[in-house]
């Protein structure tokens, strides 16, 4: 029997602040000349710093492409380890996005809850990947930081019940390069498809705690 082929969309962002080339969306496009192999379609786009554009366009995606799973990577200014978010935040938008908008109401998805964590075990992700890429170091987080990036992984999460993932990048030469960038989004590509493959119930079962 044929293997199923995958479908994997992963976004950065566009220009904005001080970030005139935006490191995730550098990372974005070398890991689609990197690849994941060849059982996975691979979509990749790049999504402008505006909060009504991402509330529009990340339902989209999940209805037009119907992926396994979305990776969002975004960069910040004080990361200088590669890093696997665990949650996105309903709440406290008040940064004023590219177009010096910010919520009325000051979050995603009125009514939701405060919190979404994502169904991948990103620990276990972040171990995975640092054998793989031994030259890069990973770390964890569970405070994406209240802007387009929390805000981009709450919406996507809550409307894949969990089938996202946001990577945060630091920016080029801080100190990686955009290779180096591209070489670590591909292998925590890489582990979360693996373990999606060897425990798609137990992540379900996770999820339901």
């Amino acid at each position: 029997m044929e293997e199923q082929r995958k479908c994997v969309v992963v976004t950065g962002f566009g220009p904005f602040g001080e970030h005139a080339v935006n490191a995730s969306w550098v990372a974005v496009q070398e890991l689609q000349k990197l690849g994941l192999g060849d059982g996975v379609d691979l979509h990749v786009y790049e999504i402008p710093v505006e909060y009504q554009t991402v509330q529009r366009l990340i339902p989209d995606l999940w209805i037009k492409h119907r992926p396994q799973l979305i990776v969002h990577v975004g960069v910040s200014g004080m990361a200088t380890m590669v890093t696997l978010e665990k949650c996105g935040h309903n709440k406290g938008y008040h940064g004023l996005d590219n177009r010096r908008f910010s919520p009325g109401t000051q979050c995603c998805v009125e009514g939701g809850p405060e919190c979404l964590q994502t169904a991948i075990d990103m620990d276990v992700v972040c171990k995975r990947a640092a054998s793989a890429e031994p030259d890069i170091q990973f770390t964890v987080s569970a405070d994406a930081g209240r802007y387009l990036c929390d805000f981009t992984y709450y919406t996507s999460l809550y409307k894949s019940h969990g089938k996202s993932v946001f990577i945060h990048v630091p920016p080029l030469g801080k100190p990686y390069t955009s290779e180096q960038l591209g070489q670590a989004v591909q292998a925590i590509l890489k582990v979360i498809l693996d373990m999606l493959d060897q425990s798609e119930d137990q992540i379900n079962c996770d999820h339901k705690h």
